[in-house]
């Protein structure tokens, strides 16, 4: 993204960023204007002017950018997420734009249909392909857009989710599904505001027997009708049967694969299990990270 690609040239626009900066800058009213009137008489955009007079970085401008077009974003100085959340650490480098396409393409495709309304579950063939950190940028993608997202860890075997987003394990889908109700299962997460996680909760001795049951297809189908978009992260399916499982449940499925990793008869298995449970297959994503 160009860092002033949305700055507009037009008084009101540039007030909103001016105010902005204005609070997070501590910028007066008197350099505001003169940053118009440089912005008039070298005829560059607003947060140029900014950054050429020395009043603010370009990082600053960024932020406060997206701070005018309710873009979730953190500032340089605020970065302390998880590394492998790239999406909200390094949000404008090209790389992480495949999250975006990729989430255009399900919004266009399996998780388009207003009708049919479906959670999407995240899996992979083999341990080590990165289908957590798939599940985790991708959600940070749909929290970019208008409604909420909830993304929801449903690996009840070796869970990771709620800690590369910094939430309490428990209480979780683990306890939701044994009977417990238990409260607050669900954590905003408080950098993203449109993103929500259900963490895995304690870790079960019958994991595969807690998703089986219509207990776990219930709960879904309510939470979709609380949030616009529900994710939910999988075992890989090396551990046993909950992916296709979970994908049964979801309606839908995602596969990712590591490059130069992935084992291909065993993704075609994967593949193979999933139509015959007429999972809905959104595609496979091939993770280089």
């Amino acid at each position: 993204m160009n860092a002033f690609a949305q700055d507009r040239v037009d008084t009101a626009g540039i007030s909103t960023i001016g105010d902005i900066l204005q609070k997070s800058k501590g910028l007066s009213a008197e350099q505001v204007n003169l940053a118009l009137q440089y912005q008039r008489e070298h005829g560059v955009r607003f947060g140029e002017a900014v950054v050429a007079m020395g009043l603010a970085r370009r990082e600053e401008v960024v932020w406060a950018l997206s701070q005018q077009f309710h873009y979730p974003y953190l500032p340089e100085s605020e970065r302390k997420l998880h590394p492998d959340l790239v999406l909200a650490n390094q949000p404008f480098v090209e790389e992480v734009e495949a999250f975006r396409d990729l989430r255009s393409q399900l919004v266009m495709g399996v998780m388009g249909d207003p009708e049919h309304r479906c959670a999407l579950a995240i899996t992979s063939s083999d341990q080590g392909d990165g289908k957590t950190f798939a599940a985790a940028n991708l959600a940070i993608a749909f929290a970019q857009l208008p409604g909420r997202t909830l993304l929801i860890d449903a690996n009840l075997r070796s869970p990771r989710l709620h800690q590369i987003f910094g939430v309490k394990s428990t209480p979780g889908l683990s306890g939701v599904l044994a009977g417990h109700h238990e409260q607050q299962a669900i954590s905003p997460i408080k950098q993203m505001p449109n993103l929500y996680l259900m963490a895995a909760g304690a870790i079960a001795p019958n994991p595969a027997e807690l998703l089986q049951q219509a207990t776990f297809g219930f709960l879904l189908r309510e939470l979709l009708d609380k949030f616009d978009h529900v994710l939910v992260d999988t075992p890989s399916y090396a551990v046993g049967s909950d992916a296709r499982v979970i994908g049964v449940h979801c309606g839908a499925a995602l596969i990712v694969g590591r490059k130069h990793a992935s084992r291909v008869p065993r993704m075609q298995t994967l593949v193979t299990m999933l139509n015959k449970s007429k999972v809905k297959l959104a595609g496979i994503l091939v993770n280089e990270f």
